[in-house]
């Protein structure tokens, strides 16, 4: 049976890829984009989401670079905030796409703005709805990322450049492909309330992912790195979702992403 779902940030990478997806089985969709008029429509906003069958918040603001604490918070906490007292108000599931950022270094002391106003939704969310899912996602690449400028991912910048300039030392990231983050997501509707890791539960190194690319890299020097910079993620393969698994790894997304970009 086809359902009614709200999605916002379907202009953005995810969440124009779980649009596709939500259409492909049929399902009617609400999309909620990154404007003001449309989130301060309370009428409006308050009757898709008493219609709705669940909601997927995906929009967000993705710069991790971004040092403006009023505009990040606005778009990434205090939006969700009014998203979710509506939930709360209709008893609707919410998937929230939260971020591997709320980790840190490892130690839940997100090291940025970005990471820290994701923490804060999602912290929000699970006090203020019954039905609550957060997905936090690792180092997302894939199809649909073109106009992410420099948020895209190496994968993608690499291939654009021709050949590129990577970070020297022991670097490793989790990379996990759009695809199975769109499985991710539709999973997620199905079941109650949690935070789980969205990644493939392995990390592997930039190195790795570019030359899966068939790209030639060099590296920077070591000093130019910066002080908040991510030496390691990983995705706990305990706190994925049950009955969920990652289907690409770096070996088997770069191949599809490259065949995808070559078209």
């Amino acid at each position: 049976m086809n359902k009614n779902f709200i999605i916002t940030g379907t202009e953005g990478f995810i969440g124009k890829a779980v649009l596709k997806a939500l259409k492909s089985r049929g399902d009617c969709v609400y999309q909620i984009h990154q404007d003001k008029n449309q989130w301060e429509n309370d009428l409006e906003l308050e009757n898709q989401v008493k219609d709705c069958d669940g909601i997927f918040h995906i929009g967000a603001i993705s710069d991790t670079t971004l040092q403006d604490c009023n505009e990040m918070l606005y778009w990434n906490y205090t939006l969700s905030k009014k998203l979710f007292n509506l939930a709360r108000k209709y008893n609707k599931k919410v998937v929230y796409s939260s971020s591997a950022a709320n980790y840190g270094n490892g130690n839940g002391i997100p090291n940025n703005i970005y990471g820290w106003s994701k923490l804060l939704a999602e912290e929000y969310g699970l006090k203020a709805c019954e039905k609550f899912v957060a997905l936090r996602y690792f180092n997302v690449y894939g199809p649909g990322e073109e106009h992410k400028g420099k948020m895209a991912s190496v994968a993608y910048q690499a291939y654009k450049a021709g050949n590129f300039k990577l970070f020297p030392g022991d670097i490793k990231r989790d990379f996990v492909y759009v695809t199975d983050i769109v499985r991710a997501n539709l999973h997620a509707m199905t079941l109650e309330r949690g935070v789980f890791d969205v990644g493939t539960g392995e990390a592997e190194t930039f190195e790795e992912l570019v030359r899966g690319m068939r790209i030639n890299y060099d590296f920077h020097s070591k000093d130019i790195i910066p002080n908040w910079y991510q030496y390691f993620t990983q995705a706990n393969k305990d706190k994925f979702m049950p009955g969920w698994f990652p289907i690409y790894r770096v070996v088997d997304g770069t191949k599809e992403y490259r065949q995808y970009l070559n078209k």
